[in-house]
């Protein structure tokens, strides 16, 4: 998927002093866009399926994530995620600020 694909829908659900919840929709082969988590984060897959983590270094990862399976990751994390699936995707990502 080049750089220049079609981009995934956020939608900002809870925005607050201790915390940001947003809901990621993506197409197949869309993407965040290159991005860096100022504060650490938990992704909560509303579907199942798989993602590409690609980071700026070129070094991209594969994650099958199964709907309602919970992961952690902390600050600093840069990467572009991208849909991976021939279907639509999505999940909900809670950016702890406190």
């Amino acid at each position: 998927m080049p750089a220049d694909g079609p981009l995934a829908t956020p939608t900002v659900r809870i925005d607050n002093a201790d915390v940001r919840v947003t809901e990621w929709r993506f197409t197949p082969g869309a993407r965040t866009g290159a991005h860096r988590h100022e504060h650490p984060y938990v992704v909560v897959p509303l579907t199942t399926g798989r993602l590409e983590a690609r980071a700026s270094d070129g070094t991209r990862t594969l994650a099958d994530l199964v709907t309602g399976l919970p992961y952690y990751r902390p600050a600093g994390v840069e990467h572009d995620v991208v849909n991976a699936n021939p279907h639509d995707f999505a999940f909900i990502e809670i950016e702890l600020k406190r």
